[in-house]
């Protein structure tokens, strides 16, 4: 007998249904940060795992390092801040929480950088601040300038593109100034000339925990180059051809490609495979350089200095937004033995709206594995999870 069509009909979608919830049980789960779970914090968050310091040697407090003592054990680092007069109130908030954390016992110098001079109340409020040396600095005008080949009117032009596009600070000169500056030029300041290590520290950022070692020795006696907090993905559209001229400086010069290094994460395209698309190859992984503690003799190297003039000449600094975060972070993925890049997961760490917030007696103040406490759809800017495949948690 025929079996009447709403009953097949019926049958047939029940067999859909069980086939489907069969294949929804077994099926294998999608790895961490997948493309299908990026909008939620990651599962086994590395930093909600109870952590201590790097191993050592590390070196304490009680070696000599008062703020007067001429025979101190301090190494030749300093802290640095670009900063404007105006920015003073967010500069002494990162101030008070960093000399609270660690320069009150180590009183490494400070290094204010500014465009124009400091004011006398700019330099008496910092100095209040802290038992540590204060140095303030203006920039050269010819490393702030616009280099004369950049046109002005194609720079109008991209920046009408750029804020098109919704991209922040697109329109402005100064922000393209700063991020060249901070890519390839603070370095060669004289000021800078007998200094090797640097922590960079901007206006309005938070610091959590107590780091009870001198990190520019651990620097220095671990043969790190480079040290981050966070890491993150960069808007495509702000860097183009960024990649596009890598690639040409690449070609020109292969014998510049470490062969330890961490291209994979550079140009990785399973994560977020638009990004890599509308970036043209580049993954836009990038470490976050609001906090970065570095090893100079890199960005003074040969090798970075021919990579830097390549994309200066370019432009694109100023027709796009290459920022110094992406392109301090190529040179280092490519340039770089990536074992020489370390994570700072003891420091606690924020700037807004991403935090770097340790499990450990010593912090507090922030939530424990905390990334982010914004919308929902930032916690795909984090780029963590391929460092951590290609590299690393070291």
């Amino acid at each position: 007998m025929a079996i009447p069509k709403p009953l097949r009909a019926l049958a047939i979608v029940s067999a859909f249904l069980f086939f489907f919830l069969v294949f929804q049980i077994f099926k294998k789960p999608s790895p961490p940060g997948s493309s299908g779970d990026l909008e939620q914090p990651l599962p086994n968050e590395p930093t909600a795992e109870e952590m201590g310091e790097p191993p050592g040697p590390l070196h304490r407090v009680d070696e000599g390092y008062a703020a007067d003592n001429p025979n101190s054990a301090r190494i030749n680092a300093t802290l640095l801040a670009l900063v404007r007069n105006e920015e003073l109130d967010g500069m002494i908030s990162s101030m008070r929480d960093l000399e609270r954390t660690w320069n009150s016992k180590f009183n490494y110098p400070w290094t204010f950088f500014n465009d124009a001079p400091f004011t006398d109340e700019f330099m008496r409020r910092t100095t209040k601040e802290t038992n540590a040396k204060c140095n303030y600095e203006v920039i050269p005008k010819e490393h702030w300038a616009v280099p004369h080949w950049i046109n002005s009117d194609l720079f109008d032009e991209s920046a009408k593109m750029l804020e098109e596009q919704d991209i922040q600070y697109g329109p402005m000169v100064s922000y393209h100034q700063m991020c060249r500056w901070n890519s390839g030029m603070f370095y060669k300041h004289p000021a800078l000339n007998d200094v090797r290590y640097y922590w960079r520290v901007e206006p309005k950022v938070h610091f959590f925990c107590d780091i009870d070692y001198d990190v520019f020795r651990w620097m220095h006696d671990h043969n790190k180059t480079y040290g981050f907090t966070i890491n993150l993905y960069d808007a495509p559209q702000s860097i183009p051809t960024l990649w596009p001229e890598t690639k040409k400086f690449l070609a020109a010069h292969p014998e510049y490609l470490h062969e330890n290094n961490a291209e994979e994460w550079v140009v990785d395209s399973k994560r977020r495979p638009e990004h890599n698309n509308k970036a043209n190859g580049y993954s836009t992984c990038h470490f976050w350089s609001n906090f970065e503690i570095a090893d100079m003799e890199f960005w003074r190297s040969k090798t970075y200095e021919d990579y830097f003039e390549h994309l200066d000449r370019a432009g694109g600094f100023f027709y796009e937004r290459w920022g110094d975060a992406p392109v301090h972070s190529i040179a280092l993925g490519l340039f770089q033995d990536k074992s020489k890049i370390h994570w700072f997961r003891d420091i606690g760490y924020q700037h807004i709206p991403y935090f770097n917030c340790p499990k450990s007696p010593k912090c507090k103040g922030c939530v424990t594995g905390r990334f982010t406490d914004g919308e929902r759809f930032l916690f795909k800017e984090d780029c963590r999870p391929n460092w951590f495949k290609y590299v690393g948690m070291d």
